[in-house]
């Protein structure tokens, strides 16, 4: 079964970017079909995004990057952070960190 979690650190304050929501959704088409949401723990973490498992194809995290800012008083350049991926393997785990800031953000496929 595929599942999948992330990992937000917020870069300016070098500390786990605890609160953010983040929403999941996957491809159908030309639309985006919702699957889940969560909000990371005080350790920046959401660890189970797809608690019935994710299927082949592309699917969509977006990090509610807007409302993270105003609660910790910054202001950011981005106010949600869409990350899409393509699951073929669904058979192992997916993680989906990101590393942000006010005026950047990255993302890698971890383990």
């Amino acid at each position: 079964m595929t599942t999948l979690s992330t990992h937000v650190l917020d870069a300016a304050s070098g500390r786990p970017a605890a609160g953010v929501r983040v929403t999941l959704a996957r491809r159908d088409g030309d639309r985006w079909q919702p699957l889940g949401e969560a909000v990371t723990d005080d350790d920046g973490r959401a660890r189970d995004l797809a608690p019935g498992g994710l299927g082949a194809g592309t699917h969509r995290l977006v990090f509610a990057t807007g409302e993270y800012f105003a609660a910790t008083g910054q202001t950011g350049f981005y106010p949600e952070v869409p990350v899409v991926f393509e699951i073929t393997d669904t058979d192992r785990h997916y993680h989906v960190p990101l590393l942000l800031s006010p005026f950047a953000f990255s993302t890698y496929r971890g383990s």
